[in-house]
């Protein structure tokens, strides 16, 4: 039997018998356990110190935020409600929300330019506010204030459709700055050379009046209106690549932009217009007039669905029954689209089309189904209406 005080590995400690302490360790240190190391004991309170001299800096700046920005602190000025009465506040193009606030105030629409950019700090439309003339109530509430001036319907923009003529742009601007009719034709003659016109037009805006929308505030003049229309022309046709296209057509800048201006016042939509564009191209190869109803319009100063056999005698340079190749200068003011179907024709071998009734245009090569269209055409306006018959193109 093996004696338990001999027992390898075992020894006397294990069985309950009193052991000495090891040297080195303090009276009442457990057996066992290695003594703390000096560097560490340092090492801890250096960080204790820290965590606690962090706390007491943390502490200091809550304390001093509290102090500085008291939780009672008064809310910006503000009414309390929709306001009343009328006022009229014009917002320039790049100004920001401060200043718009600032202008409000000064108007006596808000009652602090605070309360208007915190209620626009919680919009997140409130940085695409349009230039323009916005009328608003006295004494609003900054959130209705806001709320008006997001609506880009009150902007009291002008806004030019495509296909408008220069003639119907002078009118527009008279009527939305309320001047006296003709003073905007007058200011585009008397400053032709402050316009920024290409000097291939010759001074004529026609066609460089682009349609689009333009904010207009107080400030707005007639000439600065014209100034805008025909640099949005310059950015638009730069960035269609009029003049690449132009050369590669073999026309003039101003001749394709006189091609966009005619699709525009054949055609009603983006497909219609690059087939047209390339009636237009096929018909100026071969050296065919190209016997467009707009053109003719255009000359009489109206705006009509049918021409009639004397409208075709009309002596006019606009009259491309009688004149082969294109008008001497656009006919209206086009858009985008019409730009872009100048620009990039369809592929066909087209000649004529008729639009037959509102969404059918029919393109062929076949002058004997041309004059078959154009027959259905007549039978849709006779049914419609009396009327003169149409030519076709």
């Amino acid at each position: 039997m093996t004696d338990p005080y001999t027992t390898p590995g075992l020894t006397p400690g294990h069985l309950g018998a009193p052991v000495a302490e090891p040297e080195g360790l303090p009276p009442g240190a457990p057996y066992g356990i290695e003594p703390p190391d000096p560097r560490r004991l340092r090492t801890g309170l250096a960080c204790c110190l820290s965590v606690l001299a962090l706390a007491a800096v943390l502490g200091g700046a809550v304390l001093t935020g509290y102090l500085l920005w008291p939780a009672d602190k008064a809310p910006a000025a503000d009414f309390p409600g929709p306001g009343s009465g009328e006022t009229q506040v014009s917002v320039v193009k790049g100004a920001t929300l401060t200043q718009i606030g600032q202008v409000l105030l000064k108007d006596g629409v808000v009652a602090s330019t605070a309360a208007f950019t915190e209620a626009a700090a919680r919009s997140p439309l409130s940085t695409k506010i349009q230039p323009g003339t916005y009328t608003l109530h006295l004494r609003m509430a900054a959130v209705s204030a806001l709320n008006v001036l997001l609506d880009p319907a009150n902007a009291n923009a002008l806004t030019i459709p495509e296909g408008r003529r220069a003639t119907q742009v002078f009118a527009a601007i008279d009527q939305r700055l309320k001047l006296a009719a003709g003073t905007t034709q007058a200011t585009a003659q008397q400053h032709q050379g402050e316009l920024g016109l290409p000097d291939y037009t010759g001074g004529n805006v026609e066609g460089f009046l682009f349609p689009a929308t333009y904010p207009v505030t107080a400030d707005t003049s007639a000439l600065g209106l014209l100034q805008q229309m025909v640099q949005q022309s310059g950015r638009v046709y730069g960035a269609e690549g009029v003049e690449g296209a132009a050369a590669g057509a073999g026309q003039s800048p101003y001749g394709l932009v006189t091609i966009a201006s005619l699709l525009q016042g054949e055609a009603d939509n983006p497909d219609d217009m690059a087939k047209v564009a390339r009636v237009v191209y096929n018909r100026l190869a071969k050296g065919m007039p190209l016997q467009f109803d707009s053109s003719i319009n255009y000359a009489l100063g109206r705006s009509s669905l049918t021409t009639t056999s004397t409208d075709t005698k009309l002596d006019s340079p606009f009259n491309t029954y009688l004149h082969a190749g294109l008008p001497p200068t656009p006919i209206t003011n086009p858009g985008r689209d019409a730009i872009q179907a100048a620009v990039h024709p369809a592929d066909g071998d087209w000649l004529y089309f008729v639009t037959v009734r509102p969404g059918d245009t029919r393109f062929t090569d076949s002058l004997d189904q041309q004059g078959k269209n154009v027959a259905e055409f007549n039978a849709y306006r006779a049914q419609q209406q009396s009327s003169p018959t149409a030519s076709g193109h």
